[in-house]
């Protein structure tokens, strides 16, 4: 089990520990709310850019060697990524070897160098060629979908940004946006492990407490999605094409979104669940099918994805269809919602054991909100009824709120096809 404690610093840095005594590795991660959507059109890439720097060297660890050797020797590896609304940065290391991970992590975020812009524009550029084809056309599910969804809102942004906004950006850019998000009231540090509260917020002062409080970010909430159905065929020379069915839906603090979590739980948990029953056990019409929520603060969006061959494309489309419309006419037997609501509960017992999931349901949940306990997860979870998953399916999957892209080869008439299927579908 754990002991769960969350501090304020005097500089308004929030700070979560998660005592677990019978473990023997320590986790140490910093939450930022700083992602691809608090950037504009012009800066696209800035977030990602800053990461990609920090590990370039600070202040007192000036270069890439000297800050990642020190984590290494701990027992460490610095990682990092940008998402659209945050940004994450975390190490395991030793217990004994916590105040190594604050020196370096303190330093890295608060003092960055940000040196040697030039070979690390040409690293991202490179990561970036992995989103496009060979013309340079985007053909990133992710990139795509989020597009198709939010228009114009910076949700929609790359998380890279694009080659023409990485070659525009200047140090001064990314001294900008670390001064703005890189403060203390905009962070949450989560320590996980075998570790002390006192020590943990000991070495949290020591190390983050001269950050300045700065001021929390507002976003601007998406718009409501214009009326669909909306298609969008990109061409590749794959020999697969990849489907992806897209709904809006609402995000994690509304009262809906525990029955959208079961319903993408009944559609894509394991083999036994619908997708993968109807699509690749019973029809053979793909290899691999998921289901997935694409969280947000103020917005969400409920995703079905699945690669496929070309001719098969409207087969694997029109049986996802079918599925949700069985959700939305009847009423989930109560075999299939007791089954869902188990796993649910194993799964967050599960977590007991990962402190990368622990810290991030503590500390990455505290970024947006005060996060709730497991037990109080199981408590709503048990009061879901068929009824309402009924109630949310027949709201969210609709023909109105429909969005599909398709991402392969336009042999003879692919898109007019989707397009029509999209515009019949039975929702």
């Amino acid at each position: 089990m754990y002991t769960r404690y969350r501090d304020v610093l005097d500089n308004g840095l929030r700070v979560v520990t998660l005592e677990v005594p019978h473990l023997h590795t320590a986790l140490l991660a910093a939450y930022v709310r700083c992602g691809s959507r608090h950037e504009t059109a012009r800066s696209n890439g800035v977030s990602h850019f800053l990461e990609h720097m920090f590990f370039r060297g600070s202040e007192r660890f000036p270069d890439t060697r000297v800050m990642n050797g020190l984590i290494e020797e701990a027992g460490g590896d610095l990682n990092g990524y940008t998402m659209r609304d945050q940004g994450l940065y975390f190490t395991p290391l030793h217990p004994k070897e916590l105040p190594v991970g604050f020196e370096v992590m303190g330093d890295m975020l608060g003092a960055p160098l940000l040196k040697q812009m030039e070979v690390e524009r040409e690293v991202i550029l490179e990561e970036m060629m992995d989103e496009v084809d060979a013309a340079g056309r985007d053909v990133d599910l992710g990139n795509l979908s989020k597009r198709l969804v939010f228009g114009r809102h910076p949700l929609s942004y790359k998380i890279a940004g694009t080659p023409r906004t990485v070659r525009a950006l200047k140090e001064a850019d990314l001294r900008e946006h670390h001064l703005r998000y890189y403060v203390a009231s905009n962070m949450v540090l989560t320590v996980a492990g075998p570790v002390e509260r006192r020590r943990v917020l000991d070495l949290a002062d020591k190390a983050f407490g001269r950050l300045p409080r700065g001021r929390p970010v507002q976003e601007e909430p998406p718009s409501p999605a214009t009326r669909g159905p909306k298609v969008l065929f990109v061409p590749d020379v794959e020999s697969q094409t990849e489907l992806m069915v897209c709904f809006p839906c609402p995000p994690e603090d509304h009262p809906d979104f525990l029955a959208l979590t079961l319903m993408r739980a009944v559609l894509d948990d394991g083999l036994t669940s619908w997708l993968p029953l109807n699509i690749v056990e019973r029809r053979g019409l793909a290899y691999s099918v998921h289901a997935a929520i694409d969280a947000f603060s103020d917005a969400a969006v409920f995703e079905l994805e699945a690669a496929c061959s070309p001719g098969k494309v409207i087969p694997v489309f029109e049986e996802m269809v079918r599925l949700l419309g069985q959700l939305r006419a009847t009423p989930l037997a109560a075999e299939d919602l007791a089954r869902v609501k188990r796993r649910h509960r194993m799964g967050l017992d599960f977590m007991l054991d990962d402190l990368n999931a622990l810290a991030g349901w503590y500390g990455g949940g505290e970024l947006f909100r005060m996060p709730e306990t497991f037990e109080q997860k199981v408590q709503r979870l048990e009061s879901v009824t068929a009824e309402q998953i009924q109630q949310v399916a027949e709201r969210t999957f609709s023909r109105r709120n429909l969005h599909v892209l398709a991402v392969g080869r336009a042999a003879g008439r692919a898109a007019q096809r989707l397009e029509r299927a999209a515009r019949e579908a039975e929702l």
